[in-house]
């Protein structure tokens, strides 16, 4: 460590005064962690699921709905292309002014940029430029995602048990099935309680107004945790430090390319089991209402969090990898049925509640030991900003695009196609589990 890097910022260092002596225990780590990952599912949920219901009719009104939903996914995916990017940029400012300024920007310029969408006038009113306006908050979200990564994960994993370790490495991964639990009940309130005019109108805004007091919360919950003596520790030690991308990537590009596909089966069912559903009912189901679907889903939430919880307690029994392997096996095996038979997500409700809900289970079991699961290889000097990028690059090539690539290749060569993506992220991941042998942990 440089003479001339701080371990602490002023803030930081009267924060720690204020925690006074206080040894914080793994459980109080893993509530401010569920905290801060669940606000920003939350913000990005928001978005996605008005990708379908609302952007094609607010801003891109100038052409059919199908064309007017692929613009709004296109738009959803600048946030994953520009989250390495704003892991890169607020690296830099945890090197130089700490991880409490750090976070502060990241988690303000994430509710803001949500919130700001609120006030967004529609086309109708400005025009093009309401596009984007659209865009530009967009790619503002991922940067500040990119910002928001802050290491609790790991301090959870360094203070808990050795034999519970894929326990409290899935803790933080619980933080996505309530994330959407909040968007989707939020956006159900209001369609199922106003006229599709209202919603329209006003009614949709309302989700995104409230990101901002979510984020505020979530950054509370985790400044308190930045100022603890453990993670100072962890500071001085260089196992939660920053290092420059260049200097990580001349180590370990290989280590980070691996690792982004490892969860990639994971990844590639995250977004087909929440967002495409909504976009393909929403394009051609007439005997479902929206509103009535995302209650379906918030269920399926339930079962998502309940499973993830599970592969905690499967991966601490039978290891992470084989936790993992046979994750992927599964959805393999899932994606293989939704070529055989594809109609099961077809106009039929049941049908669309079973592919629902088994999607969620899967995606709650192989998502909940995606965290740091190729970290081992990085060292504890490029462990943090690895974890940050080998993530980004993950979400990027994963889910970025999903939805965009689902709806277009299901409206032009049907659903079976669906399963055909699917099948190749767990091919992926299963490739990537083969040629990266080390041990699997969260550090």
């Amino acid at each position: 460590m440089s003479a001339n890097t701080p371990t602490v910022t002023g803030l930081e260092r009267d924060a720690q005064q204020a925690m006074g002596d206080h040894k914080v225990h793994p459980n109080e780590i893993a509530i401010g962690v569920v905290i801060g990952r669940a606000s920003e599912y939350f913000d990005f949920f928001v978005f996605g699921i008005a990708c379908v219901l609302v952007f094609p009719k607010v801003f891109f009104p100038f052409v059919d709905p199908l064309k007017g939903t692929l613009y709004a996914f296109a738009i959803f995916a600048l946030a994953f292309i520009a989250r390495p990017l704003g892991t890169v940029i607020f690296m830099a400012i945890d090197r130089r002014h700490g991880r409490s300024v750090k976070l502060t920007t990241a988690l303000f310029l994430l509710g803001a940029s949500t919130a700001a969408v609120s006030f967004l006038p529609r086309y109708d009113s400005i025009g093009i430029s309401a596009v984007y306006i659209l865009a530009g908050f967009r790619v503002l979200q991922g940067l500040a995602l990119g910002g928001a990564w802050d290491g609790l994960a790991s301090l959870l994993a360094m203070n808990a048990p050795r034999e519970r370790r894929g326990w409290y490495a899935m803790i933080p991964q619980l933080g996505a099935p309530l994330g959407f639990m909040v968007a989707s009940a939020l956006f159900a309130f209001f369609i199922v309680n106003l006229d599709e005019a209202d919603f329209i109108d006003w009614g949709w805004r309302f989700p995104f107004y409230c990101a901002f007091t979510i984020n505020v919360v979530a950054l509370f919950a985790r400044l308190r945790l930045v100022a603890t003596d453990e993670f100072a520790r962890m500071m001085d030690l260089d196992r939660l430090r920053p290092v420059p991308a260049l200097e990580l990537f001349r180590h370990h590009a290989g280590d980070v390319i691996r690792g982004a596909f490892v969860p990639l089966a994971a990844f590639a069912l995250f977004h087909l089991v929440t967002i495409f559903p909504i976009a393909w009912l929403a394009l051609n189901s007439t005997t479902r209402s929206p509103g009535e679907f995302l209650i379906v889903q918030f269920s399926g939430a339930i079962v998502c969090a309940g499973a993830v919880a599970a592969s905690g307690l499967i991966a601490d029994q039978i290891g992470r990898r084989n936790c993992l392997i046979m994750s992927a096996s599964l959805i393999g095996f899932f994606a293989v049925g939704s070529i055989i038979a594809p109609l099961l997500f077809g106009e039929s409700a049941i049908g669309q509640t079973i592919y629902v809900t088994i999607g969620f289970m899967l995606l709650g079991f192989a998502y909940g030991q995606t965290a740091g699961a190729v970290t081992a290889r990085l060292g504890n000097r490029y462990r943090y900003t690895g974890a940050a990028l080998t993530s980004d690059f993950a979400w990027l090539i994963g889910a970025g695009f999903a939805p965009l690539v689902a709806l277009f290749l299901s409206q032009r060569y049907g659903l079976a196609m669906i399963g055909v993506y699917l099948l190749s992220g767990a091919v992926c991941t299963l490739a990537a589990l083969y040629f990266d042998r080390s041990e699997m942990r969260q550090m």
